[in-house]
């Protein structure tokens, strides 16, 4: 059996169409079916690399892998300390010294994830450049390598979110799993929409300076740090224009009130993340040659 944890050089499929010959046509069926084909082939390297890039992170520390508690350990008690018992920060007709802090994680680190995993996207071509020059490999590989190492992050963070919660008795119960769907669509959109301007940036390489300065204005156009009950009615009409309110209040309202989100709101998220993801998918296939190319 072949080693499917090192990049495969050359074993009957393309870089370019992902074992498609040049020229030839596929039922539209088998079409939809390669990706994930391709994908299941090739899981060692795809989870070889997830486990390389976690490596990297920390390589040459002397702490090795506990940074990745160390730091969302450190965020979440400064969240806390310093929101609720130094700035002393209260929620409109919510009696709880710690429930502001809660409030601000439960938007912050859904956020994180999303962004974190939209500016990866965004650069992925070009970070792994010299890979994609020198091996040959189903380049939505890459949508998975990245989806998978900032899945790795996050699950770390929300542990220990999760865990706080429960040391403070405030740990709202099942209705957590509401989460998982809801970080389904969210992600799926942002890896979606990443890779459409992934392309974008190996030729023209401001896209991503430009997604960088385009979400620090998106987070604040976002209720993580406020509650959109502050602001006026029109403000708050404009506000839920932004696909991620919706997500970041039913976050909220999980983690404070205990509430399921109601799933008939996130119909045209779903919808959205489709065919984005979709979108992403088809346009990689179509130039991965180019990309190749230019880089």
């Amino acid at each position: 059996m072949p080693d499917l944890s090192a990049p495969p050089r050359l074993r009957g499929e393309n870089s370019v169409s992902l074992g498609q010959a040049p020229g030839t046509a596929r039922p539209a069926g088998q079409t939809m079916a390669l990706p994930l084909r391709a994908l299941w082939r090739y899981r060692g390297f795809v989870a070889g690399m997830v486990a390389r890039e976690f490596r990297a992170r920390y390589l040459h520390s002397l702490l090795g892998a506990t940074w990745a508690i160390l730091n969302p350990l450190a965020m979440i008690i400064i969240y806390t300390v310093v929101f609720a018992r130094v700035m002393r920060a209260r929620l409109p007709g919510v009696d709880d010294g710690l429930a502001y802090s809660f409030y601000l994680c439960a938007g912050v680190l859904p956020w994180t994830f999303f962004s974190e995993l939209l500016t990866r996207s965004v650069s992925a071509f070009v970070d792994f450049g010299p890979l994609l020059k020198k091996v040959s490999f189903p380049r939505l590989t890459l949508p998975a390598i990245v989806a998978l190492t900032s899945a790795v992050n996050f699950c770390i963070v929300f542990a220990l979110f999760l865990l706080v919660l429960l040391l403070t008795g405030r740990f709202p119960g099942w209705v957590m799993l509401g989460f998982i769907p809801l970080l389904a669509l969210q992600q799926a959109f942002a890896l979606g929409l990443g890779f459409l301007l992934g392309a974008l940036n190996v030729f023209y390489r401001d896209v991503a300076h430009a997604v960088g300065v385009a979400l620090q204005f998106w987070f604040w156009f976002t209720p993580i740090v406020y509650s959109t009950g502050i602001l006026p009615d029109a403000a708050q009409s404009l506000l839920w224009l932004n696909p991620m309110t919706a997500l970041v209040d039913a976050y909220q309202r999980m983690v404070l009130r205990g509430e399921w989100p109601v799933w008939s709101h996130f119909t045209l998220h779903a919808i959205g993340a489709v065919l984005v993801l979709g979108l992403a998918v088809a346009m990689v296939q179509a130039v991965s040659q180019e990309l190749t190319d230019e880089l």
